[in-house]
């Protein structure tokens, strides 16, 4: 029997990666909310991985408890995660930039295929595949810094352009690309401050029109986009960047 993979969260999308494991052989145990990581630990110190499915609000409480015989398995796949998230827990962690959505009593949409990287990918892109999703195992660790530049900016740009224009991402891109294209930008600026690098706009904009693509149907605003503008603007403030167009968007009220 292959070992056991924990999956802290079993939400949409941690039902999505433990079906997969499953799928694959692997025994599954969850850590759903009110338990404790330590108690399961101590019954399972050595498992094969640790998928951290909690949502991105619940993600630095949970790492700043995760047993320490579990530190050296994890895998993250939270929006709106860059290095510095698991960097200042001193984390090697395996991390996807999860590209396909998963609504209650829908199947999974795969968008594109989901970029993975570290030292358990190809055992993550395995169990995806068991599943029918599609993902891609990266080189190294700039090109993870690349795809969750990304995946921010085509979440953050489509959350707060649609905060304006409402609507979905085709029609975004169609009628209302100026806005678009100003929102990403800043965005761009935004990502470039919080981790100390130079990223090809038209690159992340090119990878951005891409997922666009995958699924032009797809809404650009979810429940999430007011706060993903107000902790943008908050990050925006305290590294003293000027964001005008993002500013102009809070502006209104939403």
């Amino acid at each position: 029997m292959k070992n056991a993979v924990v999956v802290v969260g079993m939400g949409e999308m941690g039902s999505v990666f433990a079906r997969g494991f499953l799928r694959t052989g692997h025994p599954v145990y969850p850590v759903v909310r009110g338990m404790e990581m330590a108690t399961l630990a101590s019954e399972l110190p050595e498992p094969e991985l640790v998928v951290i499915a909690v949502a991105e609000a619940d993600l630095h409480p949970v790492l700043q408890q995760v047993p320490a015989v579990w530190c050296d398995r994890l895998v993250l796949l939270q929006n709106e995660l860059l290095p510095a998230d698991w960097q200042q827990y001193d984390l090697e962690p395996t991390v996807i930039s999860v590209w396909f959505e998963k609504k209650k009593g829908m199947d999974s949409k795969v968008i594109i295929p989901s970029p993975v990287y570290g030292p358990h990918a190809s055992q993550v892109a395995e169990a995806l595949a068991g599943i029918d999703i599609a993902s891609r195992v990266l080189p190294d660790s700039e090109a993870l810094l690349f795809e969750l530049v990304l995946k921010n900016v085509y979440i953050l740009t489509t959350n707060i352009a649609g905060l304006q224009v409402g609507g979905n991402v085709g029609e975004l891109w169609q009628n209302h690309r100026e806005l678009a294209t100003a929102v990403a930008n800043e965005v761009i600026e935004l990502q470039q401050v919080l981790t100390g690098e130079t990223f090809d706009a038209a690159a992340l904009i090119d990878g951005m029109v891409k997922a666009f693509n995958g699924d032009l149907n797809h809404q650009c605003m979810g429940r999430s986009a007011p706060a993903r503008l107000a902790r943008a603007m908050q990050l925006a403030e305290k590294n003293d960047l000027q964001l005008e167009m993002l500013k102009e968007i809070s502006a209104v009220g939403i």
